[in-house]
């Protein structure tokens, strides 16, 4: 297969929540709801809450069939990608023929802040997971954290979410992202905490950065603190952090040409475990080929808490 006929899908990348997944890009880079502070794809550059058609369906679709054709097996298939992937007004529509498709689960990775609205809940109703976001306890902390378009009301949000969980036949898994300084402290764990048993998902999953974020003082809390504070939430609680993913067999790296490496750091910063992981590949053969694509210029560096990630630069495809 040619990988330059894959635009929409990517992978399969390693995944702290779901091992080797394979993504569906649906959305225009960077086009979303909200506008984190947090977010390891920048700043939003389009803050809209108008669903389109953005791709074709059926060119998704397409794409999928010939990846799954070239031999790629992913734990589940993802629809995530560069911004909020319930925008796209024919998001069922693709679910629907994902089914049809495959039997590998399908994933939906939101935000979360569209639940409120009777299509999109049913919209993702013939998914198998459903992975919606809570990041704060109160409306104050959601302009702070989130930065929502302007026309989106904390506690309809929260309601969403909720009414989406009650009536969703899969499972819903609520990830709580907690930032150091900011939503990291016991008062306002507390708060999430109580909005989270109103939502009832079937675990909760702490997370904080482990990317760079696209604000600095967006500070990252350890794992023994995400921990502790999990104590406040009720039913199944998970700290989920980036550690390794079943990867599956290991390939030369010469069957991987940089397309797809590209491909990958063009929508999460990666360190060469995470490109190696992702793509089935050696760390050192990863790292000859990260370091001539740096000499190139077709990828940039960034530190964060210790580690360094890869990038791919404005210019790369």
């Amino acid at each position: 297969m040619d990988s330059h006929d894959v635009k929409h899908v990517y992978g399969p990348v390693p995944s702290r929540r779901l091992g080797r997944s394979l993504g569906i890009d649906l959305i225009p880079y960077k086009t979303c709801t909200y506008d984190c502070i947090y977010c390891q794809l920048g700043r939003t550059t389009r803050k809209t809450v108008t669903r389109e058609r953005f791709v074709p369906t059926e060119t998704i679709l397409a794409e999928v069939r010939r990846k799954l054709e070239a031999g790629e097996r992913p734990d589940y298939i993802s629809l995530a990608g560069s911004g909020e992937p319930t925008l796209h007004a024919g998001i069922g529509e693709l679910i629907q023929g994902l089914a049809g498709l495959t039997d590998i689960p399908v994933a939906v990775l939101t935000n979360g802040s569209l639940l409120w609205m009777d299509e999109v809940r049913q919209a993702l109703m013939p998914a198998d997971l459903v992975l919606p976001s809570l990041d704060a306890g109160d409306d104050r902390l959601f302009q702070d954290v989130n930065r929502p378009h302007p026309s989106l009301a904390f506690e309809r949000m929260v309601e969403g979410i909720a009414a989406f969980t009650r009536e969703f036949p899969g499972q819903v898994w609520l990830e709580v992202l907690l930032l150091g300084g900011i939503t990291g402290m016991e008062a306002e764990v507390k708060k999430i905490a109580s909005l989270a048993g109103r939502i009832g998902p079937a675990r909760v999953q702490l997370n904080s950065v482990n990317r760079p974020p696209a604000e600095e003082y967006a500070a990252c809390l350890s794992r023994e603190r995400l921990a502790a504070l999990g104590r406040f939430f009720t039913g199944p609680v998970e700290v989920i952090s980036d550690g390794p993913a079943d990867g599956g067999p290991i390939e030369a790296a010469a069957s991987c040409d940089d397309t797809k490496i590209l491909a990958l750091l063009g929508r999460r910063p990666c360190t060469p475990d995470d490109v190696a992981r992702g793509l089935g590949l050696h760390v050192p053969d990863v790292v000859k080929k990260l370091n001539a694509l740096l000499r190139m210029g077709k990828v940039r560096t960034k530190k964060a808490e210790g580690r360094l990630f890869y990038t791919a630069s404005p210019t790369s495809p």
